[in-house]
């Protein structure tokens, strides 16, 4: 009896670890989607407004940096792989005059 005890409690336990055959995971998504065609519309001298129709909500606003906006998405499927794309907007005189990140306007993937 003992040992079936002990037995169902080690397979309890296996079934929580992700190598455990038949155990799906999922694809866990985070921050804003941000695709080429999206940063494809952005061009210098748009307004913030004009901006955040494109792009969505930025996932940052700094308070120290009001004139950045930083877009991060992340994404880690459930087989393991890991993928992350960060963009940030600049603006002077509340209109676009830059981008930083992974992605820039033109840029073919």
């Amino acid at each position: 009896m003992q040992k079936i005890l002990v037995s169902i409690a080690l397979l309890t336990c296996l079934a929580g670890c992700s190598g455990f055959p038949g155990v799906y995971k999922i694809d866990v998504q985070q921050g804003n989607v941000v695709t080429q065609k999206m940063v494809d519309q952005l061009r210098p001298g748009m307004t913030k407004s004009q901006v955040r129709y494109v792009m969505g909500t930025p996932l940052l606003t700094d308070t120290f940096h009001e004139n950045r906006w930083d877009y991060i998405y992340t994404m880690q499927e459930g087989k393991g792989d890991y993928s992350r794309k960060s963009l940030s907007v600049l603006f002077e005189n509340d209109v676009l005059s830059g981008i930083r990140g992974d992605l820039r306007p033109g840029q073919t993937n």
